[in-house]
């Protein structure tokens, strides 16, 4: 009986692990949000991030988790951003260091901003994780667009990320 059962898990365990990652989520269409949210981690991220805004798709942006040392005019010369874009435009978020911590971040900051519609920028190995952590933190009303950053993952990040969203989605879960 405990043999079965085990059985069963591990086959649950490894067809979940195959769903993972053979539907990697994609990006999104051009849908108009009120605003962008980039965690900061991965390739891509804040480049997409800023390709949506200078597409009209956003118009302002947060950057969430970024390292304390980093100052404005820095993040502007490594990512080609105008002054006047860093002004009207862009927050950099240093309170983030983590996932988990990167949507209160989201959350302080979409309340403080009064957004309504957010586009969520992250890798795609990372989007099913991230989002379901800022879906818990926003108010029901705030739409969020998930917009995946193509990449190519190694095993080791999947299997890594992986047993992450199991361990994310049964926190959730604990929480209700």
């Amino acid at each position: 009986m405990i043999r079965r059962g085990v059985s069963l898990v591990f086959l649950v365990w490894v067809i979940g692990f195959l769903w993972f990652v053979v539907t990697l989520p994609g990006e999104a269409d051009a849908v108009t949000t009120d605003a962008v949210i980039v965690p900061t981690g991965g390739a891509g991220r804040i480049a997409r991030g800023l390709e949506v805004l200078d597409q009209g798709l956003a118009a302002k942006m947060l950057v969430s988790g970024v390292d304390s040392e980093v100052r404005p005019g820095e993040f502007a010369a490594e990512f080609g951003v105008a002054p006047e874009q860093m002004e009207c435009c862009i927050t950099l978020g240093f309170a983030a260091v983590d996932t988990r911590s990167n949507a209160a971040e989201t959350a302080k900051w979409v309340a403080q901003n009064e957004v309504t519609s957010i586009r969520l920028v992250t890798t795609d190995w990372h989007m099913r994780r991230a989002a379901g952590e800022v879906e818990r933190t926003l108010p029901g009303h705030v739409t969020v667009i998930r917009d995946a950053v193509p990449s190519q993952p190694d095993f080791g990040t999947l299997f890594l990320e992986y047993h992450k969203l199991i361990a994310s989605r049964a926190a959730g879960l604990a929480e209700l």
